[in-house]
């Protein structure tokens, strides 16, 4: 992944309405949802869920797909754990490492 697209990808998210939308279409795995269950699990009016979903679209965080009547949104995981590798790239030093969460007991 490049600088840029790691910008971009970032910058979607940097908001709390669209994390939430990106969070919930990650639990939901690959099978998605439509944009009105989508909505309702959100608690978000279709019409701010359009932008919210334009702008991850664009990120390519998100991909929809026509399954009959309805239109369903899905993580994209390979561009996830893209932006993943890109900002854990040289972690450590290239030592094994560990969560910094572990020295005090407890995942954040």
């Amino acid at each position: 992944m490049e600088t840029t697209d790691a910008l971009i990808a970032l910058d979607a998210l940097a908001h709390e309405s669209r994390l939430t939308v990106f969070r919930t279409l990650v639990q939901f795995g690959p099978a998605g949802l439509s944009a009105d269950k989508l909505a309702a699990f959100t608690d978000t009016p279709s019409a701010s869920l359009t932008l919210h979903l334009q702008r991850l679209l664009d990120a390519k965080l998100v991909s929809r797909h026509r399954r009959g009547g309805s239109v369903i949104y899905r993580a994209r995981y390979d561009e996830i754990n893209g932006l993943l590798a890109y900002l854990m790239g040289r972690c450590c030093a290239g030592y094994a490492c560990r969560p910094v969460a572990l020295k005090f007991g407890k995942f954040l």
